[in-house]
């Protein structure tokens, strides 16, 4: 497929979502299933020095089921994604129209992970989670942490940009009160 039959998702969005994200949602859930595991992952969420211990059953599953939701993610994000461009790629209204949906979806998981892990408010709500010393701290932070805060304002932050057009043409969202105003002049 040309670079021009996927006008709604362009250059560095296109990147970052049909790429970047979808490794980064899929990794943590192949890393628990095959190395380091639901151990490491369960003790990275919180950055420590103290020796991981065991996890009991529970923690296991609860940390099972959270990294196929990870996974589901990625998975939406990628074939998704490709399946918009691919079955309309000469209908850029149809491809935002979509696009904006799963935006939607994504921007309240990015809300919402938030604040079910502990942030906006998810952020907020995962910031406060950290002990106090961690906080402000970013250089104690380990990717985990970035990875459920600073990496989560930044993906928000870009599905709002991509709302608002910004680096990008708009074909959907925002073209009915452009027409509304030119209407009324």
């Amino acid at each position: 497929m040309a670079e021009s039959d996927f006008m709604a998702l362009p250059g560095f969005y296109k990147a970052l979502f049909l790429y970047i994200e979808p490794i980064s949602t899929i990794s943590p859930a192949l890393m628990v299933w095959i190395y380091p595991g639901a151990k490491w992952f369960y003790h990275e969420l919180i950055p420590s020095s103290a020796s991981a211990l065991p996890l009991e059953p529970k923690s296991s599953m609860a940390i099972l089921q959270l990294t196929n939701c990870y996974f589901l993610l990625g998975l939406i994000s990628s074939l998704v994604f490709r399946a918009i461009r691919d079955a309309l790629p000469h209908d850029p209204a149809s491809q935002e129209r979509i696009l904006g949906a799963a935006f939607v979806a994504l921007a309240l998981a990015d809300v919402s992970r938030c604040i079910s892990t502990s942030g906006l408010w998810c952020i907020v709500v995962t910031f406060l989670g950290l002990p106090k010393e961690l906080q402000y701290n970013l250089a104690a932070w380990n990717p985990m942490t970035h990875g459920n805060i600073s990496i989560v304002v930044v993906l928000l932050s870009v599905r709002i940009a991509w709302f608002l057009g910004i680096g990008r043409t708009r074909y959907y969202y925002g073209k009915r009160s452009q027409t509304k105003l030119a209407k009324k002049s």
